[in-house]
């Protein structure tokens, strides 16, 4: 897996957030894919499953197009350099089509310009946007997934709100699954997941500590799912 030297760096989060798509998606819709994590996750969990990895930074829609070929998935991922927050006309006409993809997922820039750091000027877009932009992210994934697709989101906890807010005009089936760093601790990140067309009501799920009560060591849940042995069941 290759990544660049400098700037965002993908992690846990684009891991568990491939890993965190549905059995049985065979259309797998990566917005703000970076170099390809999520979606190469995706992938080899779900061999029949097809990728569309969309990315603004043309050297990391680059890098995302040299990492399938070097995990033999040329043939299973297409790479449109695009941006999520551009019109619906814009994005069609770069040749992403609208209620098509059985999982839409994201994993969006965390914070507000001027916040955090971006360690590399040209990868402050991966971790920096204006705070009205999630919306937009949402009404993207809306776009783009097909009837009764998912559309999942992993998010800094504070986000949380915000992305509800977003979600909740335009999907049911809302779930909310919060992770903590270990068992007692609040919450750092959410994987929210809703369902295009349903009605079916909010589920807040059971917190999951990422590690165990000492130590770095991941709890076996997760152990699996980044040795890739494993997908989040949620």
């Amino acid at each position: 897996m290759s990544q660049p030297p400098a700037g965002f760096r993908a992690g846990l989060d684009s891991v568990l957030l491939g890993a965190a798509v549905r059995a049985g998606a065979e259309r797998v819709l990566d917005l703000g894919a970076g170099a390809g994590t999520a979606a190469l996750v995706a992938l080899a969990d779900r061999p029949g499953a097809h990728a569309t990895l969309v990315e603004i930074d043309p050297a990391m829609a680059a890098l995302a197009e040299a990492n399938l070929a070097a995990n033999g998935m040329q043939g299973r991922g297409t790479v449109l350099c695009l941006d999520v927050t551009a019109t619906a006309a814009q994005r069609r006409a770069g040749g992403l089509a609208a209620d098509r993809f059985d999982s839409v997922i994201a994993n969006p820039p965390f914070f507000a310009p001027g916040r955090g750091t971006a360690p590399a000027a040209a990868r402050a877009g991966a971790r920096h946007m204006p705070a009205d932009a999630l919306e937009r992210w949402v009404r993207a994934a809306a776009t783009h997934a097909a009837n009764g697709g998912e559309v999942i989101f992993i998010h800094v906890a504070t986000a949380l709100p915000a992305l509800l807010a977003a979600l909740g005009t335009r999907f049911g089936a809302v779930s909310v699954l919060p992770l903590l760093p270990r068992a007692g601790q609040p919450a750092h990140r959410v994987l929210v997941r809703g369902i295009k067309g349903s009605r079916a009501p909010f589920t807040l799920l059971a917190a999951r500590p990422l590690h165990e009560d000492a130590g770095r060591t991941f709890r076996p849940e997760f152990e699996a799912i980044f040795r890739g042995s494993a997908t989040l069941v949620w």
